[in-house]
C-alpha cells in the first residue's frame, strides 16, 4: 500500500513505547465529580440542575440554546453540592457542577434505548448525537452534530476518519482502533447515513501496522470504505493535511473540510457516536493516555468525565519525584497545566507528567533568516515574519501573510535554530489579524 502524506512538517522523538502496547484500563471515579459546563467550542451550557438536586448517570445536567454548544451529562449518580467556579484546563474559572458520587451509577431511565442506524432519518441522527453531547474527541471539540450537517450548497463527499494520532506519547487513540473497531465502523456507517456521503476514508499513520490490519480486515468487503495508510509525521493528524495526504484536495485559505467535499472525523469521535445510537449513552468518559517519564506506571485510560487530573494519576500508579510539567494532550499542542486539580473534560486526550529530561529549557536567540521554520510549515506562510508582525503589533502585515491560516502546530518553533519564541508571537499575530478581518466584514 503506497504510503500518502503532505509537504511540510516534522519528526519529533514519537515516545508512544510505554504505552502503544497498553490495552485500555477503566478506571472508577472517587467520591468527587467535577463537571464543567464547557467542554466544547464555542457557547457554555446553563446549568439544569441545583445544590441538592439527585442526578443519575447519563442525566442532562446542562444545556445551551446557543447554535455552536453541546450539552453535558453527568458521568455518575449522586448529589449534586454545588454550582460553582471551578479551574478549567484551558486555565480559566468555568461554571462546573460539583457531584457526590453515590457509587450506585444508577442509570437515567429518560435516556433513549437502542437504535439501528438504519432505520433512522439524518435528522433523527444528528438529533440523537447533538442530544448525546458528542463533541470532536480529538481534542478540538466542535460538536458533531452541527460538523455532519453541512450548511446548504455543501454536500459531503467523503467522510475521512482520522486515525493519524501523530502527537507524541499519545495512544488512546491506537488502542481504541484495534479494541474497538467494530464501533469505529458503525459509528463511520452512522455518519456516512446522516450526510449522504457515499464515500469513506479511514486514514492511519503507518507506525500503528496492527489498527490497519484490523481495520483494514473488518472493511474488506466494504466497496464504500477504504484504509489509507499515510507516513508517519506530525502534524499528520490535523484534519486539513490528512484531506490532502489522502484526496490530494486542499481546504482553501479561511475555508473549512466541507468546501472541499469533506467531513472529516476523530477514530473516538465515532466510538461515542455507536454508543449514543446503539445504546443510547451519552459521552460521560473517554479514553486517555496517561504518560510522561513522571509517571510510574503508563498507560491508556477510559476515565469518568469530571475525574480530577491528580485522581487519575494517582490510580494510574501514582508520580515520581522531580515532575516539571503537567499537560493536557500532546507536547507539541497541549495545555500546560498549573493545577492538578484540574477535571478530565471531553477534549482531554492525555494527560502527560513530564521530567526535565523531556522539556527542552532554552534562551531565544535573534532569527537567522535561515529559513527552516518556512521549510517546516505544513500551511505553506512564513512563521518568521508572522512572528515579527506580532511582536510589533502590526495587524495588516499578520492579516498579508494569512496568520489566520496558522493551526499553532508549533513546527517551527521545533526546527528553529535561534529558539525562537515562534508560535507565541504568531498566536499574538493570529488572534489580532482575526479581529481585522472581522472589522473588515462589518
Amino acid at each position: 500500500m503506497k504510503l500518502v502524506t503532505f509537504k511540510g512538517g516534522i519528526h519529533p522523538p514519537y515516545n508512544k513505547e510505554a504505552t502503544q502496547g497498553c490495552r485500555i484500563v477503566q478506571i472508577n471515579p472517587g467520591e468527587k465529580l467535577y463537571i464543567p459546563l464547557l467542554q466544547n467550542a464555542g457557547a457554555a451550557c446553563d446549568s439544569l440542575v441545583k445544590s441538592g438536586d439527585y442526578v443519575k448517570m447519563g442525566q442532562k445536567i446542562g444545556d445551551s440554546e446557543a447554535f455552536v454548544s453541546s450539552p453535558v451529562h453527568s458521568s455518575v449518580s449522586g448529589t449534586v453540592l454545588s454550582v460553582e467556579k471551578h479551574i478549567h484546563p484551558s486555565g480559566n474559572l468555568v461554571n462546573t457542577v460539583v457531584i457526590q458520587n453515590d457509587f450506585k451509577y444508577t442509570l437515567d431511565d429518560t435516556l433513549p434505548s437502542g437504535r439501528d442506524y438504519n432505520e433512522m432519518e439524518p435528522n433523527e441522527i444528528i438529533k440523537a448525537i447533538r442530544e448525546a453531547g458528542i463533541v470532536g474527541m480529538g481534542g478540538a471539540g466542535f460538536p458533531v452534530h452541527i460538523k455532519i450537517d453541512p450548511p446548504k450548497g455543501k454536500t459531503a463527499e467523503y467522510i475521512i476518519i482520522n486515525g493519524a494520532e501523530c502527537e507524541p506519547y499519545l495512544s488512546s487513540d491506537h488502542r481504541s482502533m484495534v479494541e474497538y473497531p467494530d464501533d469505529i465502523i458503525y459509528g463511520l456507517k452512522t455518519i456516512m447515513k446522516a450526510t449522504g456521503a457515499q464515500k469513506a476514508i479511514i486514514a492511519i499513520e503507518d507506525n500503528k501496522a496492527d489498527a490497519k490490519k484490523i481495520l483494514a480486515d473488518k472493511t474488506a468487503n466494504e466497496p464504500n470504505i477504504e484504509v489509507a495508510l499515510m507516513a508517519t509525521k506530525y502534524p499528520q493528524g490535523s484534519e486539513k493535511h490528512v484531506i490532502k495526504a489522502v484526496l490530494n484536495r486542499e481546504v482553501p485559505s479561511g475555508g473549512l473540510p466541507i468546501d472541499v467535499g469533506v467531513i472529516v472525523n476523530n477514530v473516538d469521535t465515532c466510538i461515542a457516536i455507536a454508543g449514543a445510537i446503539k445504546n443510547g449513552m451519552p459521552v460521560i468518559k473517554r479514553r486517555v493516555t496517561v504518560s510522561g517519564q513522571g509517571v510510574n506506571h503508563p498507560g491508556v485510560f477510559e476515565i469518568s468525565i469530571g475525574m480530577t487530573f491528580a485522581e487519575v494519576l494517582e490510580a494510574s500508579g501514582g508520580v515520581k519525584s522531580g515532575v516539571k510539567k503537567l499537560v493536557m494532550g500532546g507536547p507539541m499542542m497541549g495545555i500546560a497545566q498549573f493545577d492538578s486539580d484540574v477535571p478530565v473534560i471531553k477534549t482531554t486526550s492525555g494527560i502527560l507528567a513530564l521530567t526535565r529530561n523531556e522539556i527542552k529549557k532554552y534562551e531565544e536567540n535573534v532569527c537567522l533568516r535561515c529559513g527552516k521554520c518556512v521549510s517546516a510549515c505544513p500551511m505553506h506562510l512564513m512563521p518568521l515574519v508572522i512572528s515579527v508582525a506580532g511582536r510589533n503589533s502590526d495587524d495588516e502585515k499578520a492579516t498579508t501573510f494569512h496568520a489566520e491560516d496558522c493551526i499553532e502546530c508549533g513546527c517551527c518553533s521545533f526546527v528553529c535554530p535561534s529558539n525562537r519564541y515562534l508560535v507565541e508571537s504568531i498566536r499574538l499575530a493570529k488572534v489580532r489579524a482575526m479581529a481585522l478581518t472581522a472589522n473588515n466584514r462589518k
